[in-house]
């Protein structure tokens, strides 16, 4: 498509002649910055560039493409870090420094790096859509699967033999029905918009384990779930994601840092860079992708690069891989919806955000899900967004609508956050929708008196917080004894439990195993306590035999290779209290 100019500029957003498409991909100006039409008239076309617009004028010429709004999807996508559009930051550096210049092009993936191909179909095979026809080592954790692209089915004329090959290399040859001719190679376009198609979709019965006790314990969530983890500024939502993109137990982790702050992304790259993976010992980022897309950046790309996101998230589901994919965060992400509907000049909805705020973030989150691929491997997308309402003011839009979406939620809580309580999760304001969904297998695998552990654990915080209450207005002294064991089991529980170091070896990542034996242990003192005080011994008493202090520091003092040391805490609780007249 040619002949169109621009025909007005108001920062990111362009208009020009009508004769495109909605959500085509054109070139705009004379350095063909990229840009994706967003509105359609009788007589006009409205489109966000994805780039810096300054120095663009009235006149220039815009360029269609004719094919939508998409990335590249193929070998080469791990290890790597891309913009919000997916171009390579690594190639970008190269090419012009440290600021990425306007107007840029270098090739989304690298087609000079040569991959050892296994094509698994033969000539006269047939070939579905999705299906995998191909394989090749794309790092040293994970086998890139190549996979058919979905709308083409046909039956095999032509295979490559088995060798070294780049994305651009023909691999197979498929005849369809209707006796055209499809090429594959190992890479494949896809629009960003656009959910890609699977056979099934399948219940969220199995958990992501992510090693953080308040998250396993109190607030799963499922393979294929969405959650939320909201927080004001300083109440530790990056760290949180770090944690979860570091240790649960995902094959792969997208990681998208959204309009965050510049030095936050670097931080990123530093540490993962720098990171093992625990269960191979090979660097983290061979099952990891980066998007950065800071608040530096263009705005408009700060829209597209949750989609970019997304979309090579369920790529790999595609493969039959268990995909967690960290948003960071989507409250910026709204932001830059604001700004492009504000020079839309669209009618404002709550807070100035637009109308169509919640279809956005539904169409987002419900990309999730546990599947039954095309290909009939299971995989799953899990979705990690962290929300930033200003001033920790949960009744803001982003946070409100978000909470209609997503099943778990986890509420950082700043004054846990400034008491220097991590992870900052609110036990009171958090909640999970999972647990029912999740008991059968935590039963099967974790041990049947793990979810009435669980229960009486929650039981004792609420508790707590219901006695506090009193305290704050009349002191403690005036409780009973057995509601000061409350407050005291309480506070292992806070300190020694909820509580985690995510620098300590022992402490940054906990088995589930170790979880429950914490519990036990915890609740074993507890039980233990109670039946003293009900014989009138005052809670005073026990405080002296230092049982709490101690159950508060065994994180740290129990290695998770010797699990056994757990007896002999249940042991050294039951000697301390058998002492006591």
């Amino acid at each position: 498509m040619s002949g169109f100019v621009i025909e007005s500029i108001n920062g990111p957003v362009i208009t020009t002649g009508g004769g495109f498409s909605m959500k085509e991909m054109v070139y705009v100006g004379e350095k063909r910055l990229v840009g994706e039409v967003i509105g359609l008239s009788e007589h006009a076309a409205t489109i966000q560039v994805y780039e810096e617009t300054a120095g663009l004028r009235l006149g220039e010429p815009v360029e269609g493409s004719g094919t939508p709004m998409g990335i590249l999807l193929g070998p080469g996508i791990l290890n790597n870090i891309f913009d919000g559009i997916e171009r390579p930051l690594r190639a970008l550096e190269k090419l012009d420094g440290a600021f990425i210049g306007r107007g840029a092009k270098v090739p989304l993936l690298s087609e000079e790096r040569r991959f050892d191909v296994t094509v698994l179909l033969n000539e006269g095979d047939a070939a579905a859509g999705g299906a995998v026809f191909a394989s090749c080592p794309e790092t040293g954790l994970i086998t890139h699967r190549a996979l058919v692209p979905p709308g083409v089915c046909g039956q095999v004329i032509w295979r490559a033999p088995d060798g070294a090959y780049t994305i651009t290399d023909p691999i197979l040859r498929v005849r369809d029905v209707r006796g055209r001719e499809h090429t594959l190679t190992l890479a494949q376009k896809w629009p960003i918009r656009k959910p890609r198609p699977y056979s099934e979709r399948c219940p969220l019965d199995v958990p992501l384990i992510t090693g953080q006790r308040v998250i396993d314990t109190l607030f799963p969530i499922a393979k294929g779930g969405a959650a939320a983890v909201p927080g004001g500024f300083g109440t530790g939502k990056t760290m949180t994601q770090h944690q979860l993109a570091k240790w649960c137990d995902a094959d792969i982790i997208v990681y998208v840092g959204c309009g965050e702050r510049g030095n936050e992304m670097s931080q990123v790259l530093d540490e993962f860079s720098s990171l093992t993976d625990p269960k191979t010992g090979l660097p983290l980022m061979q099952r990891t992708v980066l998007i950065a897309n800071t608040s530096n950046m263009p705005v408009a790309a700060r829209e597209a690069s949750i989609y970019t996101g997304i979309t090579i998230a369920e790529y790999y589901r595609d493969m039959g891989y268990h995909v967690a994919i960290m948003a960071d965060s989507t409250s910026r992400w709204a932001e830059a919806l604001r700004e492009i509907s504000g020079r839309l000049e669209e009618m404002p909805a709550e807070e100035g955000f637009p109308a169509y705020l919640p279809s956005r973030l539904s169409e987002f989150y419900e990309r999730a899900g546990r599947v039954r691929a095309l290909c009939g491997s299971e995989g799953s997308v899990t979705i990690i967004g962290a929300v930033s309402p200003a001033g920790s003011d949960f009744s803001e839009p982003v946070t409100q609508n978000t909470k209609r979406y997503v099943r778990c939620f986890w509420a950082l809580d700043k004054s846990l956050a400034y008491a220097r309580h991590y992870p900052a999760v609110n036990w009171v304001t958090s909640y999970s929708e999972y647990t029912g969904d999740l008991s059968a297998w935590y039963d099967a695998h974790v041990g049947e008196t793990f979810g009435a552990l669980r229960r009486r654990i929650a039981v004792i915080l609420a508790e707590e917080d219901r006695l506090m209450e009193i305290v704050r207005l009349i002191g403690s002294d005036v409780l009973p004894d057995d509601q000061k064991l409350i407050l005291e089991t309480a506070g292992v529980i806070r300190r020694g439990f909820l509580q985690q170091d995510a620098f300590h070896k022992d402490d940054t990542f906990v088995s589930l195993d170790k979880q429950k034996r914490m519990m036990e242990t915890i609740l074993h003192l507890h039980d233990g306590a109670a039946r003293l005080v009900a014989t009138a011994v005052p809670v005073s008493q026990i405080q002296k035999l230092g049982l709490f202090e101690k159950l508060s520091r065994m994180k740290y003092e129990i290695p998770n290779d010797r699990p056994g040391m757990f007896d002999e805490y249940i042991q050294a609780i039951d000697t301390a209290l058998s002492s006591v007249e």
